[in-house]
């Protein structure tokens, strides 16, 4: 039993303090006091943190950070909490082209150069952009190609999983030239194709910039 004798004003009190032993420290008003640190199973007052007390190795975060990311809420991983992008710069992104390629009806363009891709998303052996893990949303699409002849009746399809979502016509018949482009709400894991159809085959123009494929992820 302890006594404490406050003159000020004119009471004792006895039992504020007890060593209840020396294996579970001291407790105070309910507060246990051990290992010099505080053991409550009670809310730590907010005002009585010091400022600047709590760092990052202190927070149940699921994820490294990286300069310029945020926190952001994601329910699935630990703590709740995952540093990611803010936004601000169209991420991720990525084009790619082709020369020289035989097409047949309604058949995948595989775009051959990777000309850059932020995410590593795009495929050039199959022709498929996969959206990458956690970046699904709304994105903008757009793909070109030209087969350098006269030609009418061609259509340029961007796909979402082999299923038509956009569609362009033959812009200039002279060069059966076509571009087809807009934004599309997808899910990650997604695979973005692109597609021609035609009524026979037909090799595409020699020159890279006249068959490309590229998208981005759009700012919201």
């Amino acid at each position: 039993m302890t006594v404490e004798i406050d003159g000020a004003n004119n009471i004792v009190k006895t039992n504020t303090i007890s060593e209840v032993t020396s294996a579970n420290g001291v407790t105070v008003d309910g507060l246990s006091i051990k290992d010099s640190k505080l053991v409550t199973a009670n809310s730590v007052i907010q005002t009585n943190i010091t400022d600047q007390s709590i760092n990052e190795a202190k927070m149940q975060i699921s994820n490294t950070p990286t300069n310029g990311y945020a926190l952001t809420a994601q329910s699935g991983n630990t703590g709740g909490m995952t540093w990611a992008s803010v936004g601000g710069d169209n991420t991720p992104y990525f084009r790619a082209d082709t020369t020289t390629q035989t097409v047949g009806s309604n058949a995948v363009l595989i775009f051959t150069n990777s000309v850059f891709d932020s995410a590593s998303g795009y495929n050039t052996s199959t022709g498929k952009y996969t959206i990458p893990s956690g970046q699904g949303g709304y994105w903008w699409f757009q793909a070109n190609a030209t087969i350098g002849v006269s030609y009418t009746g061609m259509f340029f399809n961007i796909q979402v999983g082999g299923t038509n979502r956009l569609r362009g016509v033959t812009g200039n018949a002279s060069l059966g030239t076509t571009h087809c482009s807009g934004i599309l709400n997808v899910s990650a894991g997604n695979e973005i194709t692109v597609a021609l159809e035609l009524g026979s085959s037909q090799a595409l123009a020699g020159t890279a910039y006249l068959n490309s494929f590229s998208g981005y992820k759009l700012i919201t």
